[in-house]
């Protein structure tokens, strides 16, 4: 499908672009996604109808603009988290050709690395809703659309919202970037993981990492983190803490709330012992999912 030239018929015609080939259905859902009785009841609005200005990015692209819907896409998201700390690499995915403040038809595109290239995804812009609630990622401020529609444009090239139910975080990122992923195990890490994190960090590579565990399920331990979900990591940095240096990393939970309860949480009495530059440059302390 061309963008461009879909767009400027529907732009001719007055009309509103409806996609065919990912339609407003059950079939773009997938069958086992919810029980029967409720994807009968999923409904489709356009932003257009939920906000009387919708923007597709409000004052720049932001891992908080992403705030998890009822789809176990974390895999995506926490992918998506890291992207936005990237701009050069975002450009790639969100093209900046396109809006609703100007020549807006209803239709939107993406670009994912598939298979050696850059594939433009089309789709129009009716979104999921059951019972009133985004089944997709939901924005943060109420009227910036871009996550639920790339998570949409995902959704086609994939198949079926369904089928972002579980995945891989390295594919996710790849899909983005069309990088080369690397991944280590935690229970039998490299000796100089912190290091190689920090100069991952530096070279501005896209970070994620994941917890053990069925992810249908959600179980949130006592210490915050939550079994097999998936976590953007956000920041890597050495201070200078007691006598010597501490190794720190941050993470972000691409629910958009829920962090870890241990040491250097947001609370934790770790920080008191820590230089006040540093603690005002590295720490904020509110429930937005992100975490030391």
């Amino acid at each position: 499908q061309d963008f461009k030239d879909l767009r400027a018929l529907c732009l001719s015609q007055g009309l509103l672009f409806e996609d065919a080939t990912f339609p407003a259905h059950i079939s773009s859902i997938g069958p086992t996604l919810l029980p029967e009785e409720k994807l009968w009841q999923v409904q489709w609005k356009r932003p257009t109808e939920l906000q009387r200005n919708p923007y597709l990015i409000m004052d720049g692209v932001s891992r908080f603009d992403i705030m998890q819907g009822e789809i176990g896409d974390c895999w995506m998201l926490a992918a998506l988290g890291s992207l936005t700390l990237r701009k050069q690499f975002l450009e790639n995915v969100l093209p900046k050709d396109q809006g609703f403040q100007d020549d807006y038809a209803g239709i939107f595109h993406f670009r994912f690395w598939q298979y050696g290239e850059w594939v433009d995804v089309v789709i129009d812009d009716r979104l999921p809703f059951l019972n009133g609630r985004y089944l997709s990622v939901h924005p943060r401020t109420s009227n910036e659309f871009w996550p639920s529609l790339l998570e949409k444009a995902y959704a086609k090239l994939r198949g079926s919202y369904q089928n972002l139910n579980g995945g891989y975080l390295s594919d996710a990122l790849v899909d983005l970037t069309g990088g080369v992923q690397v991944q280590f195990s935690l229970k039998d890490p490299p000796p100089d993981l912190e290091e190689i994190l920090k100069a991952a960090d530096k070279s501005r590579c896209l970070m994620g990492c994941s917890t053990s565990g069925q992810s249908s399920r959600n179980i949130e331990l006592r210490n915050g983190i939550v079994q097999g979900h998936a976590y953007t990591v956000t920041g890597a940095v050495k201070i200078p803490y007691k006598n010597g240096w501490k190794h720190i990393i941050r993470i972000w939970n691409p629910w958009g709330h829920g962090e870890w309860r241990g040491p250097w949480s947001d609370d934790s009495p770790q920080w008191d012992r820590v230089e006040p530059k540093y603690r005002e440059a590295l720490l904020r302390n509110k429930d937005d999912g992100e975490f030391w």
